[in-house]
C-alpha cells in the first residue's frame, strides 16, 4: 500500500472514532447543539477519504482526500471547541472547513469528468 493511502486510512479511522466519539458526547452533555453536525461532518468524509486510500486512487484523488480531510477537521474541531469548552478554534474555522470541503467534492466530480482515470494510478 502507498504511504500516502496509509496515511489517510490512519486519517479515516481516526475521524470516524471522532465522529462516533462526538455523537455520543452530543447525546449526553446538554447544550451541546453543536456536536451532531461535527460528527455528522467526521463520520460523512472519514468514508469518503477511506475509499479514496482502498482504492489506490491517483495523485489528484489524493490532493481532492486531503482536502476532504483538513476541511473535515477544521469544520468538526472549531464546532466541537465551541460546544465543549466554550471557545473557537480560530476566526472562520468552520466556514474555511466547509469551503475546503466543498472544494475536496468538486475536485473529486472535475476529475471524474475530465481525468482519464479515476481508478489506478497505472490505467490510462
Amino acid at each position: 500500500m502507498h504511504q500516502l493511502s496509509r496515511i489517510f486510512m490512519t486519517a479515516a479511522g481516526l475521524m470516524g472514532a471522532a465522529g462516533v466519539a462526538l455523537a455520543a458526547a452530543g447525546a449526553h452533555a446538554a447544550g451541546a447543539d453543536l456536536l451532531n453536525p461535527a460528527s455528522n461532518m467526521l463520520l460523512f468524509h472519514a468514508a469518503a477519504v477511506l475509499a479514496l486510500a482502498m482504492g489506490g486512487a491517483p495523485r489528484m484523488l489524493m490532493v481532492s482526500g486531503g482536502l476532504l480531510v483538513l476541511g473535515a477537521a477544521l469544520f468538526s474541531g472549531d464546532l466541537a471547541l465551541r460546544a465543549l469548552a466554550g471557545v473557537k478554534l480560530f476566526a472562520m474555522a468552520a466556514p474555511s472547513g466547509g469551503i475546503l470541503l466543498i472544494g475536496g467534492w468538486l475536485s473529486i466530480a472535475a476529475i471524474g469528468a475530465f481525468g482519464r482515470s479515476i481508478g489506478n494510478s497505472r490505467q490510462s
